[in-house]
């Protein structure tokens, strides 16, 4: 018998190719003579960048980013079809991974290093972008992705805003130009397994601000 054995990553625990291959261990005890083939996984968040870098036979490259809570953090993107297409993965430069459980706070984390991640892999002239979602520290709307892009904005004061979800209630006003410049002629790819707007009942800072800051939650 084939087997394909293709998991996702258990969150904060391990990788999906850490789990396919112990998967693929316990099944080897049971039944040796099945032939087995692993095949990791991801859904747009953490492991994203390494699945298809590596299903795509391509290179991965780190960087240096600030995280979530202004700390850096060496984070990873993805180059595939000879540089053509870069993967980049908010869990990769803001992920939830990246701050201790007790110092999580879903009103400060900036998405700020995923813009930085972006801009590495906008260095290498991509043609493609392919941005997973998922598995994130922050709930900024993707504020801190813009600023790092160049976006300013902006307070009642023509100040920028301060990083971190709680800045978007200063917003008074934006400029969006350096980003998409900086964006001009590239293919946009979103990478989610989910469809939650920012707000509302069902919104992202409702649904998952909760697993971003344990103290907002108590």
């Amino acid at each position: 018998m084939r087997i394909v054995i293709a998991p996702d990553s258990f969150k904060e625990c391990l990788a999906a190719e850490q789990v396919a291959s112990a998967i693929a261990r316990g099944w080897r005890r049971a039944a040796p003579e099945d032939q087995i083939v692993e095949v990791p996984l991801a859904d747009g968040g953490e492991g994203t960048t390494l699945a298809l870098t590596e299903a795509r036979q391509g290179t991965l490259h780190s960087q240096e980013v600030t995280g979530p809570m202004g700390e850096p953090v060496t984070a990873h993107f993805g180059l595939v079809n000879g540089g053509d297409i870069a993967i980049v993965e908010v869990a990769e430069g803001s992920g939830l991974h990246c701050v201790p459980s007790a110092s999580r706070s879903a009103l400060e984390a900036s998405s700020y290093g995923t813009g930085e991640l972006m801009l590495a892999a906008l260095a290498h002239r991509p043609t493609t972008l392919i941005m997973g979602l998922g598995g994130s520290a922050t709930t900024d709307g993707g504020a801190g992705i813009l600023q790092a892009l160049g976006a300013r904005l902006l307070d009642s004061e023509g100040d920028d805003i301060p990083r971190g979800g709680a800045g978007l209630a200063k917003l008074a006003s934006l400029d969006l130009t350096p980003a998409i410049e900086r964006l001009s002629g590239i293919r946009l790819v979103v990478a989610c397994d989910v469809n939650n707007p920012l707000l509302g009942p069902n919104g992202a800072a409702a649904v998952f601000g909760p697993q971003r800051a344990p103290m907002l939650a108590r």
